[in-house]
């Protein structure tokens, strides 16, 4: 015996469209066909359908007491509010309709007892079992997998975007029965193997979890690691991976599972699975970060001034922040194209960062400004007139860094340096971009909303290239002194170490082998964001 069914809606809102869905009744006991017979009986009938005359005829009675009456007043001001008569038309249309009752959820019927007290078989009703009409090409993905649940194949996960998820005929958590009249095992992998090998019809019987669709958040990450599935024995299917590259921006259309996420790629295309935050981090909590980073004093010093002393800086708060941490996915939104308030230029020790600083403030003053530097000691001859430095005593400067106001702060021969975090908003307020050659640390407090900067690494050539450029600065009179073969490569070594700890955090990377071209295109970056929508991170905006 087979019954047909035509379009519907089910009470789980099931989305079974237009199409026809068979329901088997042979394969089922007698005592489950009662129950068919007892829903086909049920419908939803209205107490009335006239509810707009009722509601004209309780204004007419209440007309004589809205003048002596505030409750009658209020009574009959609700009731004629437009909604509240548009909500009563609209009922009267829909009660007018034979509204058949939705198929009631299989789960309604367990441990219900009949009448003369004894419990029935508790076997699935008739519509619990579903005929699933699918046409595929042959290795085509249907965008689904599956996994092994209280003894039965179960859908495991509906990719965002697939075949599957699309024609909304299978839902998370249905029981895979049959496929093309052939009973399934209890191996996942093996059916997923028959499925994308299969061609033209296939035909699925399915026990439905009535589970309700969930609407996707609107969340996006951007990747700071590079991932391919291929390489990963840990995804369930290879085939549902999503492959990304850092930098990338993905939306995460599911995040149900703890250990698999659906995203897509903004730019288009279907879904498919990453690993999870959770996942990730704890595959790359046993991996040690060798990071050592040598202490730079690099925002103490001013236009066309040489580095002559070695200073050791502590970051505002930088102890809360240096905690180990792995960043594998940051939240960001998309912004409409704004101007940055900072411009912050991170590297190693001699790859340029303050020669292009120079570059930009002597060419663009105008458009760039920079701070200037604390400092405890007594001021030298000439050092007033220069401007170099900012001047105060020891003891208000040292209340305040303990009051969080300096971003950047250390001790030198017996004298207090740092950078005030004002001095940084004096230049932004006065309409200028601020110019930091900052330490990496600083990073953790620079970037947020208060000084939206854009991120710059001034990356270490090759150790020929940066030694060629170290003798032809020596020769030209930049530099006076030809750093050794030690000095070079630990140059390289160092600007290798910031780029790992501190890569997330770059919104450009240079490798800063000619000054001119460099200059160039760091104001061409910055005029690309001013001018074009930007991903930033979440935390920007909210």
């Amino acid at each position: 015996e087979e019954v047909t069914v035509g379009p519907m809606v089910t009470s789980e809102s099931r989305r079974c469209s237009s199409s026809l869905i068979w329901y088997r009744t042979d394969i089922l006991p007698s005592s489950s066909k009662i129950f068919w017979v007892r829903w086909r009986k049920l419908s939803l009938s209205p107490v009335r359908e006239n509810n707009v005359e009722l509601l004209q005829e309780i204004l007419r009675d209440l007309d004589p007491f809205t003048h002596h009456s505030n409750t009658a007043a209020e009574l009959s001001r609700i009731l004629t509010q437009p909604h509240f008569q548009s909500l009563l038309e609209t009922h009267d249309s829909v009660a007018s309709q034979a509204c058949d009752s939705g198929t009631p959820s299989p789960c309604e019927f367990v441990n219900t007892e009949q009448e003369d007290g004894h419990k029935p078989n508790l076997y699935p009703p008739p519509d619990a079992i579903r005929m699933v009409g699918i046409r595929k090409g042959a290795g085509e993905h249907l965008g689904v997998t599956f996994k092994v649940e209280g003894g039965e194949l179960t859908v495991a996960r509906i990719l965002h975007g697939g075949m599957i998820d699309q024609q909304g005929l299978l839902h998370i958590g249905d029981i895979i029965k049959e496929v093309n009249g052939r009973e399934v095992g209890q191996d996942p992998r093996v059916l997923q193997e028959e499925l994308q090998a299969t061609s033209g019809s296939v035909v699925l019987k399915i026990l439905p979890s009535y589970h309700e669709a969930i609407p996707p958040r609107q969340v996006f990450f951007k990747c700071h690691y590079d991932y391919d599935p291929a390489n990963d024995n840990l995804i369930p299917c290879k085939e549902a991976g999503l492959r990304f590259e850092t930098g990338d921006i993905l939306q995460i259309v599911n995040q149900d599972d703890v250990n698999w996420w659906q995203a897509r790629h903004v730019e288009g295309g279907s879904a498919g699975l990453i690993p999870s935050q959770m996942l990730e981090e704890k595959r790359k909590a046993f991996v040690k970060k060798d990071v050592e980073l040598a202490p730079a004093g690099n925002l103490c010093t001013g236009v066309g001034v040489k580095k002559k002393k070695k200073m050791m800086y502590v970051t505002t708060k930088n102890a809360e922040f240096d905690r180990h941490e792995i960043l594998l996915y940051e939240e960001v939104a998309k912004v409409p194209p704004f101007k940055r308030k900072t411009l912050i230029l991170i590297g190693a020790q001699g790859v340029g960062r303050r020669r292009l600083k120079n570059k930009l403030l002597l060419r663009d003053p105008l458009l760039f400004g920079t701070t200037i530097p604390y400092t405890s000691r007594k001021p030298k001859k000439g050092d007033r007139e220069s401007r170099m430095y900012a001047f105060t005593s020891r003891s208000k400067m040292e209340t305040d860094i303990k009051n969080g106001r300096y971003l950047e702060h250390g001790e030198y021969d017996g004298n207090l340096y740092g950078i005030k975090i004002g001095s940084i908003h004096e230049v932004v307020e006065a309409g200028r971009v601020c110019i930091l050659d900052a330490n990496p640390r600083s990073l953790k407090v620079l970037r947020t909303s208060e000084f939206l900067p854009y991120v710059v690494f001034l990356q270490s050539p090759d150790f020929e290239v940066l030694k060629a450029m170290n003798h032809s600065a020596v020769e030209a009179g930049v530099v006076d002194k030809t750093l050794m073969d030690e000095e070079l490569q630990r140059t390289c070594d160092e600007s290798a170490k910031i780029q790992a700890a501190y890569g997330h955090y770059f919104d450009l990377c240079i490798i800063n082998d000619n000054l001119d071209e460099t200059y160039s295109t760091v104001k061409a970056a910055l005029e690309t964001v001013s001018k074009n929508p930007q991903w930033v991170p979440v935390t920007w905006v909210f």
